[in-house]
């Protein structure tokens, strides 16, 4: 049971199963899958957890938070998915930056006590390639990945895809996704990147200002439509850092979207266990 995992379970939200709170973690945590998106192929039976973490570059409070994740409740879950922008910026596996090669060292030692870790990439960190997989210990998943937990079928995903409104957003994606460019951005010497990916950052922060928060949410449309595709009730994604649980109709039937929360403050993660799907909110 939750109240098992989860010490002062304060829940503000139950609709059909699916239960949002907020809580502290409590110690004896038992197996679990846990899924950090930036931190959630088969089917597994314990608890199942969904948490995020972000901007590890800038915020070491937060990296400080995540490592004792790392450290703590990942090892005692089932399986370990990331779902993408664990870091601020990704220009190469060769970038020597200490905080990479802490976070790689940390995630392996979460495989080696017999975890496996997943990672989906995220838009910040898109060009992580598979020497830091290797490193890491992490499995390099697609973009879109169905999960069957319960007897549910899950689909998790970063979910910048689902931002189609943001039609500047979705075009500069089309561009740095092309196999060519990113081979071209890759061979240039690291101290150019640097300075590529810096300017990348300062005009998409200055884009970002004059947009609409609307325009930058996922379009409805275009989450329904994803769920059809994969035949699934249940979508799990971050991006948007407006951790809530949606409820929608897909396949003619209820379905559940649960958008992941930004470690920015707090951590935050999604519980799956036979019976509920929690959103929960903890302190680091």
């Amino acid at each position: 049971m939750f109240a098992e995992v989860v010490d002062g379970m304060d829940v503000v939200d139950k609709i059909k199963g699916v239960a949002t709170g907020r809580s502290g973690m409590h110690q004896d945590v038992p197996k679990e899958d846990v899924i950090i998106e930036s931190v959630t192929v088969s089917e597994y039976r314990g608890d199942t957890l969904y948490c995020r973490s972000s901007s590890l570059v800038e915020e070491p409070a937060i990296t400080a938070g995540f490592l004792r994740f790392l450290a703590g409740e990942a090892r005692k879950a089932d399986a370990l998915y990331i779902l993408g922008d664990l870091f601020e910026a990704w220009i190469g596996d060769d970038d020597p930056n200490p905080l990479h090669r802490q976070m790689a060292a940390a995630i392996k030692a979460v495989s080696d006590s017999g975890v496996p870790c997943y990672f989906i990439h995220g838009n910040r960190d898109f060009l992580l390639g598979k020497r830091f997989a290797r490193e890491s210990g992490m499995t390099l998943l697609p973009e879109e990945k169905v999960l069957e937990l319960y007897g549910r079928r899950v689909l998790i995903m970063h979910g910048d895809t689902l931002c189609t409104d943001d039609a500047g957003y979705q075009a500069f994606r089309a561009k740095v996704h092309k196999p060519w460019l990113q081979m071209l951005f890759l061979a240039l010497p690291l101290f150019v990147r640097k300075r590529i990916a810096a300017r990348m950052r300062a005009n998409s922060k200055e884009a970002n200002s004059s947009k609409s928060l609307a325009i930058m949410d996922v379009n409805q449309n275009a989450v329904v439509s994803a769920m059809e595709k994969h035949q699934v009730q249940w979508l799990i994604h971050g991006h948007t850092h407006r951790p809530a649980v949606h409820e929608l109709i897909a396949n003619q039937q209820p379905a559940f979207r649960v958008v992941l929360g930004a470690w920015h403050t707090e951590g935050s993660m999604v519980k799956v266990t036979a019976d509920d799907v929690e959103l929960i909110h903890f302190p680091f």
